[in-house]
C-alpha cells in the first residue's frame, strides 16, 4: 500500500498542536504551542483564555507543521482532529478549523479520541524503532492532569478496542501533582516541579495511607444500570480504580498543623517573580520539611499508581504495558516502572517527553488504523467533553 501522510491537530487543553505521520509510523513533524505562560498566573488552566489562545495559534502552528514536514495542504491524504474528552471550547476550535480544511481540500476527515492518542503515542514511536512485535493483550495506563485510565487494549483487523478496567474516582493524578504543587507555593505546571525537587527529600518522612475505595463506582449509571459496566457478564474479574483527593487534603492538613503556611506563601511570592525558575530557585526557596514532604507525596503517588497497575496487569493475564500521559515523564515513576515490571517479566513502554504532553503526532498516528479502515468522520459531527473510549 501505498504511504499514507495524516495531518493531525489537537486542541484539547492548553496546548495547541499540529502534526504530519505516515501511515502511522513515521513522525515527519511535531509542532506545540505551549499556553503555560497565558495560564501561569492562574494557577492552572483557564478554559475561556485557552480557547482564545488557540484561536490564535492554530493557524501558524498547523502551517509550520506542514513546511517542517515538507508538505503541503494538497499533499497530506486525511486531517485528523482530537474530538474529545477535553474542555468543549478548546476542542471546537480545532475541530472547526479541521472541518473547514477537509471540506475546502475535500480531504477525508478523522476524529481521534485523546485517550487513544495517548495509547498511540507509545505505538507510533515502537513502530518507529521497528519494533512491530507487540505481544497482546496489551494493558495501557494513561495518566495525565485530567485523566488517570487503565485499558485492556486488542487489535482487531486494522482497528483497536478498548476496555476499561480502572480510573479515577475523583482527581486525576497530574491532577494531585499540580493542586499540591500549588497548595505549596510551587507556581504552576506543579508536575515537573515536585518531579525535580523530589530526589532531594526524604520519601519515608511522611506516611500517606493508600487510598481505601469500598464501593464501586456509581458515575456513568442510569436507572440503576451501569452504562460502562464494570464487569463483563462473563468475567468478574475486579476493576483496579483509583482516587486522589484524599491524599490532596492530607497534604493541605499537614502544611496547617505543622505551621507551614508562612513559608509557602514567601515561597509563591519569591517563585512569581521568576519566569522559569531553575532547581536552585526551587532549592534556595524550599527548606527541609517542604523537601521531605513532597518527597513523602510523589513516593506516594507513585507506588499507588504502580502497585495497582501491577496488580491489574497480573489480574488480567497481559503480556505488554503502555504507561502514557503527561505523568509518563515523571522520572519516579519510570525508574519505578521499569524495575518492578522487569521484577515480573513484564515488559514496560512509555513514550519519549515530547510525546508524553498532549501533541498531534499521537492524534494523526491514531488516526491511521481509521484511515485504513474507512471510518471517516460526517461534518455535522461535534466535540465531545466527556467522550468515552472503547
Amino acid at each position: 500500500m501505498p504511504d499514507v501522510y495524516i495531518l493531525g491537530i489537537e486542541s484539547s487543553c492548553d496546548e495547541t498542536a499540529a502534526a504530519v505521520v505516515r501511515s502511522g509510523e513515521e513522525l515527519i513533524s511535531n509542532v506545540v504551542a505551549s499556553q503555560i505562560a497565558t495560564h501561569q498566573p492562574y494557577g492552572g488552566v483557564v478554559p475561556e483564555l485557552a480557547s482564545r489562545e488557540h484561536l490564535r495559534a492554530i493557524v501558524p502552528v498547523v502551517r509550520q507543521a506542514l513546511a517542517e514536514a515538507g508538505h503541503t495542504y494538497d499533499s497530506v491524504d486525511a486531517i485528523a482532529v482530537t474530538r474529545g474528552p477535553g474542555l468543549a471550547g478548546s476542542l471546537l476550535v480545532g475541530i472547526s478549523y479541521a472541518k473547514a480544511l477537509a471540506f475546502a481540500l475535500d480531504k477525508p476527515l478523522i476524529a481521534v479520541n485523546h485517550l487513544e492518542g495517548h495509547i498511540h503515542a507509545v505505538l507510533l514511536e515502537e513502530r518507529q524503532k521497528g519494533n512491530h512485535e507487540l505481544e497482546f493483550p496489551v494493558l495501557a495506563l494513561v495518566v495525565s492532569g485530567g485523566h488517570t485510565h487503565l485499558y485492556l487494549a486488542e487489535q482487531k483487523k486494522e482497528g483497536w478496542t478498548y476496555r476499561n478496567i480502572g480510573h479515577t474516582r475523583d482527581d486525576a493524578a497530574g491532577e494531585a501533582f499540580d493542586k499540591v504543587a500549588k497548595l505549596l507555593g510551587l507556581g504552576y505546571p506543579g508536575g515537573p516541579a515536585i518531579d525535580r525537587l523530589a530526589p532531594h527529600g526524604d520519601p519515608e518522612a511522611v506516611k500517606f495511607p493508600p487510598a481505601q475505595i469500598k464501593h464501586r463506582d456509581r458515575r456513568g449509571r442510569k436507572d440503576g444500570r451501569a452504562l460502562e459496566p464494570d464487569v463483563s457478564l462473563d468475567d468478574q474479574r475486579p476493576r483496579f480504580d483509583f482516587s486522589y483527593s484524599g491524599i490532596k487534603t492530607a497534604i493541605l492538613r499537614y502544611v496547617e498543623t505543622h505551621e507551614m503556611g508562612a513559608a509557602v506563601e514567601a515561597r509563591r511570592k519569591a517563585l512569581a517573580s521568576m519566569p522559569k525558575p531553575k532547581v536552585e530557585d526551587y532549592l534556595a526557596n524550599c527548606d527541609k520539611p517542604t523537601l521531605d514532604l513532597v518527597a513523602s507525596f510523589q513516593r506516594a503517588m507513585v507506588e499507588d499508581l504502580v502497585e495497582k497497575t501491577l496488580a491489574a496487569a497480573r489480574a488480567y493475564d497481559v503480556a505488554t504495558l503502555f504507561v502514557t500521559g503527561g505523568v509518563a515523564a515523571n522520572n519516579e515513576l519510570r525508574q519505578t516502572f521499569e524495575q518492578e515490571g522487569a521484577e515480573e517479566g513484564l515488559p514496560v513502554y512509555f513514550p519519549s517527553l515530547p510525546l508524553s504532553t498532549d501533541n498531534a503526532a499521537m492524534i494523526a498516528a491514531a488516526a491511521y488504523p481509521k484511515f485504513l479502515a474507512k471510518e471517516f468522520a460526517p461534518m455535522d459531527f461535534s466535540a465531545e467533553a466527556g467522550l468515552v473510549l472503547r
